[in-house]
């Protein structure tokens, strides 16, 4: 197994659904009708138009999995709510779930030639400065991460690039495992501002040496919850690795709802040698 090395991470964000109205049925007003998710029941038989979307997901591995899994959470606890609410009283007052838009899930992987150590810089510069408890902060930190890729294009050497279209009630729980899959690769969390929480801690290891900008190479994960619906191509080429990350860099704060930036390595002087960068990120793919 590839060894880890340290890294950093930058992000923050809040998944808030909008509040449910309410409304009061009761059963000697207008028949014994009872009204629930956009469709009515007269002596049984409800209507599920909230599960008619079809919620897209692309790319392979642990990514296509969880959002696979996310939208059939989010279809078995609907269909358990729907027979809950069937077998409840005419007499009732009840909430008229709203419809929820999906969210669109983004994970976008490079592999950087060891070389491009300002980029690290800029991270690093990044994680220090900005404010991430607010939209506004966060939507900087992508822009500036995006656009120090967009600059050094001769620095590309691997990508991946996976999207997917979740429903909001599961965006929350599929980001942060997706989150916590990569954050797992790092030995450590050397640099860190997440929500506005600051901390920085030194490389504790002895003499690790120089990098071989031939043969090491920087990872860096961008993972975007967005509101906007993105679909970007996945194919191995300099013009989609652009196209992607000016897309990226483009959505507004508005749309913005959650971001993570985690890079590695972040120990001065560490590496990550090409046979590591493979077995930890098996997607990438050559460019």
């Amino acid at each position: 197994m590839a060894s880890a090395a340290s890294g950093g991470r930058i992000g923050g964000g809040s998944f808030q659904a909008p509040s449910a109205p309410r409304s009061q049925n009761y059963g000697g007003y207008g028949g014994n009708n009872f009204r629930g998710y956009g469709s009515g029941y007269r002596g049984g038989g409800i209507g599920f138009p909230f599960l008619l979307p079809i919620f897209g997901f692309g790319g392979g591995g642990i990514f296509g999995f969880l959002i696979l899994m996310s939208i059939v959470g989010v279809i078995v606890n609907s269909l358990k709510n729907s027979s809950n609410f069937s077998n409840s009283g005419n007499n009732s007052i009840s909430s008229q779930p709203t419809k929820q838009p999906n969210v669109s899930l983004i994970q976008f992987q490079i592999g950087l030639l060891a070389s491009a150590k300002e980029i690290q810089v800029k991270l690093r510069e990044l994680a220090s400065s900005s404010e991430t408890s607010t939209s506004s902060g966060l939507q900087r930190v992508l822009q500036d991460t995006t656009l120090s890729l967009l600059r050094r294009p001769e620095l590309w050497v691997y990508s991946n690039i996976e999207t997917g279209s979740v429903p909001f009630a599961s965006a929350e729980s599929t980001f942060n495992r997706i989150s916590i899959t990569e954050r797992s690769k790092l030995k450590a969390e050397l640099t860190s501002n997440y929500s506005g929480q600051i901390s920085t801690s030194a490389n504790n290891e002895l003499n690790p040496g120089d990098s071989d900008s031939t043969n090491e190479y920087i990872a860096i994960t961008i993972l975007v919850a967005t509101k906007k619906d993105l679909r970007l191509n996945n194919s191995a080429s300099n013009e989609h690795i652009t196209e992607a990350l000016r897309l990226l860099g483009s959505i507004s704060s508005i749309d913005l709802i959650a971001l993570e930036v985690i890079w590695q390595p972040d120990g001065e002087g560490e590496t990550l040698r090409e046979e590591e960068l493979i077995i930890q990120y098996p997607n990438l793919k050559h460019l």
